[in-house]
């Protein structure tokens, strides 16, 4: 499969971003042709956005990406910016997507719910997904249920494009993950989410004894009697310590909690201990790439191998529609 995925560079993954989309392009990356993008230009539709801050978070993004197991060697990992035909393409395609698809996306009008500015990048943000898709020819995307609208209009952009100009780009299909959402440990009505404040996630590169209070101090029930349902904050503690911890542990405090006899104490100190097991190896990886100082160079290898697939992609497309 010829697989493409982004992300923003927003500051240090957390959890959901580990388990939700990172572990599975690192498995992804072993049988697969994989392309992964530090999507910049997306980024710059957060308002909030710095200059100095974007640079920043680009690198730190790669390093973190590296560290958890993306192979330059098997994978191209670069900068969305460092492509430029992802901005030609997107204008493009714009051209033959319609204005009542982009109306009707439920994060623009999630996102732009209350704000007094809505950037017009907001809006045709989706229309750049698919270009960043369809420009390398992708035939899979690892995608979230959230992004499954995304997804489905990148298709109808791609079969749009194919009936009016010809045979071009593929019609991708979605890679659901396994794991389910992630939620806040200080409020699981909510998803595990930087943009909330910094007790909403777990970051992967966080001081231990920081991991350590968010876990001990996540919302759980205030007693517990046997066969009592599970509350969201409880639900959400067992999903993290299924991805962590081998099943027949899981199973003993699912047997406790059953039996009205679970300390969430124990529960806890459990999830803190087998979640470390796997970010200590992923904090040891980034320190010594850290110290090689070789996040530049990976970065310009990924974007000049990405950029010659662009071309010629584009080059296809000029041709198609008479700009060339």
């Amino acid at each position: 499969m010829r697989i493409f995925s982004g992300i923003q560079p927003t500051g240090e993954l957390h959890l959901g971003n580990y388990f939700g989309a990172i572990r599975q392009w690192v498995e992804l990356q072993h049988e697969n042709f994989c392309i992964y993008c530090i999507v910049d230009y997306h980024a710059l539709t957060n308002e909030s956005a710095k200059p100095e801050e974007l640079r920043h978070n680009r690198k730190e993004l790669a390093l973190d990406l590296m560290a958890c197991g993306i192979d330059p060697e098997k994978s191209i990992l670069f900068v969305q910016s460092a492509v430029p035909e992802h901005a030609e393409l997107c204008w493009i395609l714009g051209c033959v997507t319609s204005f009542g698809d982009l109306a009707r996306m439920t994060q623009f009008k999630e996102k732009a719910k209350g704000q007094q500015f809505v950037n017009g990048g907001l809006f045709y943000y989706p229309v750049l997904q698919a270009a960043d898709i369809l420009l390398y020819l992708a035939d899979h995307v690892p995608v979230g249920e959230d992004q499954l609208q995304h997804l489905e209009l990148a298709r109808r952009i791609a079969r749009r494009f194919n009936w009016r100009f010809g045979e071009l780009f593929p019609e991708p299909e979605p890679i659901l993950g396994k794991v389910p959402r992630l939620m806040s440990l200080a409020d699981p009505a909510r998803k595990m989410s930087k943009s909330y404040g910094p007790d909403h996630y777990i970051g992967l590169m966080e001081p231990e004894q920081e991991i350590w209070r968010k876990i001990r101090t996540a919302v759980t029930d205030v007693g517990l009697t046997p066969g009592q349902a599970m509350s969201p904050g409880v639900a959400n503690l067992f999903t993290l310590l299924e991805l962590v911890a081998p099943a027949e542990v899981v199973e003993e405090f699912r047997v406790a909690h059953a039996a009205g006899r679970l300390l969430y104490k124990d529960l806890k100190e459990t999830l803190f201990r087998y979640l470390m097991e796997i970010l200590r190896p992923v904090r040891e990886r980034r320190r010594e790439l850290e110290g090689k100082e070789v996040v530049e160079e990976v970065l310009a290898a990924g974007a000049e191998k990405a950029r010659k697939i662009a071309r010629q992609v584009l080059k296809e497309v000029r041709a198609l529609v008479g700009l060339d």
